[in-house]
């Protein structure tokens, strides 16, 4: 189908674009990398009067690190973020979590900020930035403010971007040395969303597990946070009886949508799998 008319924008600077948001009230879109927004366009299940463009604006893009903190910009494509060596070796979840998603042309073409302001349970980089921690700086008129990445995400397609906001940054604390990751990840076939996948992110001491993180992916109307399973893994050593015990309680909390897929059961039982997969590969990977 073709999309109805619309007029585009390409603003070159932040102040433009928040200019011509505000201006233009809910009558925009903002567009990234397009990969969501625009099969919407063309189905007519979204048709804005304005499109901004946000590819030209220099400032949402680029990798740095900023103290313990490493600084993505929000138009950073998915390619940019495999690429950086910064990026790989802070932050190297990030590094496999983006490596996983659809197939090479839409990773140069699709965005982390996209992904993580269309809100959609199947996209990778919400449970992703979950585990790590992230913290969101969402700028509009008044300023711009933080946000952190647990808790975000509040429903389908639903998230605390306000009207008006522009999602700029995302800040991620870099990880301790001898930290463990994994992105575990079971889909259909190449460029489909996962059936289920968990992200984890692992300190071990002295045998035990000092801290850890587990994010799940598809398995509800929002990425989840492991909360129950992290409190069953702390301070236990990580063997078959505390694997099975933080699968199961991953499992709990899904309340995955049934889809072609799978039903809810098979999906949920994936979480576990996948769970215990994850923390299996982040627990290899610790030098503690």
């Amino acid at each position: 189908m073709i999309p109805p008319s619309f007029d585009y924008h390409a603003p070159r600077s932040l102040g433009e674009a928040l200019s011509l948001l505000s201006n233009l009230g809910s009558e925009a879109k903002l567009l990234a990398g397009g990969h969501s927004l625009l099969p919407m366009m063309k189905l007519r299940f979204a048709q804005p009067a304005h499109l901004i463009d946000l590819t030209r604006v220099a400032d949402l893009r680029g990798i740095r690190e900023e103290g313990t903190e490493v600084v993505v910009g929000a138009m950073t494509t998915e390619a940019e973020l495999i690429a950086s060596q910064l990026i790989r070796s802070k932050v190297p979840l990030l590094t496999e979590g983006a490596s996983s998603i659809a197939d090479p042309q839409v990773r140069y073409k699709g965005t982390i900020g996209g992904d993580i302001s269309h809100g959609d349970p199947g996209n990778d980089h919400p449970a992703l930035m979950i585990a790590l921690d992230a913290t969101f700086v969402l700028t509009g008129p008044k300023g711009a403010r933080k946000v952190k990445a647990d808790g975000y995400f509040l429903g389908l397609y639903s998230t605390q971007l306000a009207p008006g906001e522009i999602l700029t940054e995302i800040r991620i604390p870099t990880p301790p040395p001898g930290t463990g990751w994994s992105y575990q990840k079971l889909k259909r076939k190449t460029g489909d969303f996962a059936t289920a996948a968990t992200a984890v992110l692992l300190q071990i001491k002295g045998g035990n597990v000092a801290k850890v993180a587990i994010a799940l992916t598809n398995l509800a109307q929002t990425a989840l946070k492991a909360k129950a399973a992290e409190a069953s893994l702390t301070g236990k050593p990580l063997n078959e009886a505390s694997l099975n015990e933080a699968a199961r309680l991953a499992m709990s909390i899904c309340k995955p949508t049934e889809d072609q897929r799978g039903d809810a059961s098979y999906k949920t039982a994936m979480c576990g799998e996948m769970t215990r997969r994850a923390l299996q590969a982040a627990a290899a990977r610790a030098k503690g």
